[in-house]
This record gives C-alpha cells, sequence and structure tokens, in this order.
C-alpha cells in the first residue's frame, strides 16, 4: 500500500514536471526560478530508481522514472535558456 501511495506522489510529480517542460519551451526564458535547484531534484530522482527496487516499491520505481526523465529534461532546458543571448 505505501508504494502505491508514494507511486501517485511521484506520478503526480512526474505530470507537473512535464507541463513545467512544455511551458519553458513555449516562453524560452526562465524567470522567478533558481533553476539549479532542480538539478539536486534531478540527482535525488536518480538515487530513488537505485532506491526503490531495494525497498522492493516497483511502481515508485516506474513512476520514478517518468519524474527523473523529465527532471533531466527540465534542467537541460533550464541551463540552454538561461545561457542563450537575447
Amino acid at each position: 500500500m505505501n508504494d502505491i501511495i508514494n507511486s501517485c506522489f511521484e506520478f503526480g510529480g512526474a505530470i507537473v514536471i512535464w507541463i513545467n517542460i512544455y511551458k519553458l519551451y513555449k516562453d524560452k526564458e526562465i524567470k522567478g526560478v533558481f533553476w539549479p535547484v532542480w538539478i539536486f531534484y534531478a540527482i535525488w530522482g536518480l538515487w530513488n530508481l537505485h532506491y526503490y527496487p531495494s525497498l522492493n516499491q516497483m511502481f515508485s520505481f516506474y513512476a520514478g522514472i517518468c519524474l527523473v526523465i523529465g527532471n533531466i529534461i527540465w534542467v537541460i532546458q533550464a541551463f540552454y535558456y538561461s545561457t542563450k543571448t537575447k
């Protein structure tokens, strides 16, 4: 049961990060966000992909994959748009 609940949080996070990816792609600029914080969350997500299987929490693992991929894509976009010359 804990795995199902946790995976819902992971998947919910994945949904909002993918919305953020789309929004950032559309806007092509970062405002009001200290984007390096998301590097931390991407690394934490990678750790979770190692950790969840050790707990046999496979629903969380698969939801975490969606979240980690989204976080990594968002960080790459944020870096790109923040260094792009206006």
